[in-house]
């Protein structure tokens, strides 16, 4: 195989910002796709000089931007704002119910569960997330529902 040069960082930005941007866009939405957008190019730099060759840049730039996104959605919390009166409030929060619920399945089936019916992703961007294709995700998220279903019914 014929060794492929690393360009300079300035033409790799220039040639993979669109596709990671769109994929960040894709996963956070918006504004957090600002965010992590600039945290993956920044990683991309420092570890840029460490590369041996310039095959796959897409991949690799795409793979740092799933990353950043992963530890972008485990990093949100509800916010007090978010919080009802805990006076007025009979039941969990969503969110607090998601996580009791899934927390005896597999990593997978509880991750591919967790964003589909707590942040409504796609399967497209849950696969995207967990490094998998979208079939996967989706075989992960309905084994995950049908375990909990089985749970139920026991």
């Amino acid at each position: 195989m014929e060794a492929v040069s690393v360009p300079p960082f300035e033409r790799f930005y220039e040639e993979h910002q669109r596709a990671v941007l769109g994929q960040l866009r894709r996963l956070l939405g918006g504004e957090a796709a600002e965010d992590a957008f600039q945290e993956t190019f920044l990683r991309a730099l420092r570890a840029y000089p460490t590369l041996k060759h310039g095959r796959h840049l897409r991949t690799w730039a795409l793979t740092i931007a799933r990353n950043v996104a992963v530890d972008a959605l485990r990093r949100r919390r509800i916010t007090s704002a978010d919080i009802p009166d805990l006076e007025s409030v009979d039941e969990p929060l969503p969110y607090e119910e998601l996580r009791r619920l899934t927390s005896d399945l597999p990593e997978k089936e509880r991750a591919a569960v967790f964003l589909r019916y707590g942040y409504d992703l796609s399967y497209e961007d849950i696969g995207s997330a967990l490094g998998s294709s979208t079939d996967a995700a989706r075989q992960a998220a309905s084994s995950g529902v049908r375990r909990l279903r089985r749970k139920e019914l026991s």
